[in-house]
């Protein structure tokens, strides 16, 4: 039986999931205390100029508030000169900059990794939002700073009508049916489609912990491209057994459904299917987030075993793995990892979001060469001992 999580309000894991996960909203005071004070209003303002920081900047008029106006990526101090009085800067990926964010990720373990999308702040003055609107992801919305007062309303979905004309998928209503005032260290859960408005009650920051699910869409365009690369797919099917016809322009139900079998049986056993899954779903959500890293070599890391280094996960990437044909199959970034059989225990326990002492263990030639190769693309990294 599992046991019941601060950060869900005491209710176990297993009863979110059953009861509000995609259903209904959660609110949950003080269930995350260690978010306070991990990033001030100005420290949001100073990321989000930063080169390949993602951010918008998102402004209503003095005069006519129900006109918006967005500027997204890259941002430079003068947007931030003669500013109206609402406004509300957004930055994306913020877990990429700060382990102590990325960390946080730890208080979901009850939803994998590949569901995650990123940690995105909110920061606003007295009186900014970003509007009425609804979400396709799930989303637990954490109060870091100042007071977000937040209004939940009805379910909507993609026939759901918007305000015309606006840089922002606006609603022209919420039918109100939730209306709290979340303080610093308070969770709001917010499932799919739940139509939601947060106004800020005074300046405020609010961490937005996305997780996405993937569209049909994206995952045919990846299985197609794994498709084009197979050369012996451009060769022309074997003709099935032709009769003579009277109607030229007629392909025939026989015709039709041969084609149509040819394909559909490919698709069902195609190793390039599993492999176009696997590389979507390993797909960093903001590959310019990942660090170009200082290249190592094996006795670059042999030499700081027992130095109290620790082996994570980079931020930026991410690691999937499953199981096939009673092994281990590992993902990064889009493309497939092969590593010894003696680190592969090691490297499931961080894709599994573990930290790993680089100790004596990771002392032999094979896996120290594993661990550089990882470096060295930047999908794990070594954190110093005054970082740990």
């Amino acid at each position: 039986m599992s046991q019941s999580l601060a950060v869900l309000g005491g209710i176990t894991a297993e009863q979110f999931l059953n009861e509000y996960w995609q259903k209904k909203p959660l609110l949950v005071r003080n269930a995350m205390p260690e978010i306070i004070g991990l990033l001030e209003p100005t420290d949001v303002q100073e990321l989000a100029l930063e080169e390949h920081v993602t951010a918008r900047l998102i402004r209503q008029k003095n005069k006519n508030p129900n006109e918006w106006h967005v500027k997204s990526s890259p941002l430079t101090k003068g947007d931030f000169q003669k500013l109206p009085n609402l406004w509300t800067l957004l930055v994306q990926a913020v877990d990429h900059y700060s382990f102590d964010i990325a960390e946080l990720w730890k208080k979901f373990p009850f939803i994998p990794q590949w569901r995650r999308d990123d940690i995105m702040v909110s920061y606003a003055p007295k009186g900014g939002s970003v509007g009425k609107h609804f979400d396709f992801y799930d989303v637990f919305l954490v109060q870091g700073h100042g007071h977000r007062r937040w209004q939940l309303g009805q379910m909507c979905d993609e026939s759901t009508q918007f305000i015309p004309d606006q840089p922002l998928k606006l609603l022209p209503e919420i039918d109100v049916q939730f209306d709290e005032i979340l303080a610093p260290g308070d969770l709001l859960y917010v499932p799919p489609g739940l139509a939601h408005y947060g106004v800020a009650e005074d300046d405020c920051l609010t961490f937005s912990f996305g997780f996405r699910m993937p569209n049909l869409s994206e995952m045919i365009d990846q299985v197609s491209d794994k498709f084009s690369e197979n050369t012996s797919l451009k060769n022309p099917l074997i003709d099935i057994v032709r009769q003579q016809t009277a109607h030229l322009g007629e392909i025939n139900s026989t015709e039709f459904a041969y084609l149509k079998t040819q394909l559909l049986d490919y698709l069902t056993q195609a190793p390039e299917f599993d492999a176009a899954i696997m590389a979507y779903m390993s797909e960093a959500s903001y590959p310019n987030n990942i660090p170009e890293p200082e290249e190592v070599d094996a006795n670059d890391v042999a030499e700081v075993i027992g130095a109290d280094y620790q082996i994570i996960l980079e931020p930026a990437s991410r690691l999937l793995y499953r199981k096939q044909d009673g092994s281990l199959e590992f993902w990064a970034n889009g493309d497939t990892i092969c590593v010894s059989e003696a680190f592969i225990p090691f490297l499931k326990q961080i894709a599994d979001g573990e930290s790993l002492l680089l100790d004596e263990r990771f002392n032999q030639i094979e896996i120290l060469e594993d661990i550089t190769t990882l470096l060295n693309t930047a999908v794990v990294m070594l954190l110093p001992p005054n970082e740990n």
